[in-house]
């Protein structure tokens, strides 16, 4: 569970990280599609150094994937999961302990609306600087994991809704 949210600089170790368990994941899930997706997938942003995966399913292949993750070392999390996604949380890091999140779903809204989110930080430098001046006003006002949350989704939504600033 997150505590109070820390804001860690950008590292191009992200990428290869990522890289690294996509493979994992891709031999445990051959049939998937795994994109990087969160603050770490946007070079230059930085954020919880949590480095997250969304997978993409075919709806009769969920229950099949889930079984595989949980036997594969990945924990589920219900408080994390929701309708159209799955949660589960994979340790990382041997000095510092670092997550994976993965996101599993079958909805095809689900991983365009994320995507859609993602590419539009990475070309639109206006919108990347709102983001990351959200992230250290998190910092000022000493966010926990709820609150912290609740204020990023509330900036995501109004993004996704509007498909711009």
């Amino acid at each position: 569970m997150l505590e109070k949210y820390k804001f860690r600089k950008y590292s191009e170790k992200y990428l290869k990280l990522f890289e690294q368990e996509k493979e994992r994941l891709m031999k445990i899930l051959p049939n998937s599609a795994i994109e990087h997706i969160g603050s770490t997938s946007i070079v230059g942003l930085g954020g919880k150094a949590v480095i997250d995966i969304l997978i993409y399913v075919n709806k009769n292949q969920i229950n099949s994937c889930y079984k595989k993750l949980i036997g594969n070392g990945y924990f589920f999390r219900k408080s994390g999961s929701g309708k159209n996604r799955i949660f589960f949380e994979k340790e990382y890091g041997i000095l510092f302990k670092n997550w994976f999140h993965i996101h599993l779903t079958s909805s095809k809204n689900v991983m365009r609306k994320a995507l859609f989110f993602r590419n539009l930080l990475r070309k639109n430098r206006k919108l990347f600087n709102k983001y990351l001046d959200l992230k250290k006003e998190a910092i000022k006002r000493n966010l926990k994991g709820k609150d912290y949350r609740n204020i990023k989704n509330k900036f995501v939504s109004s993004v996704l809704k509007n498909g711009r600033t």
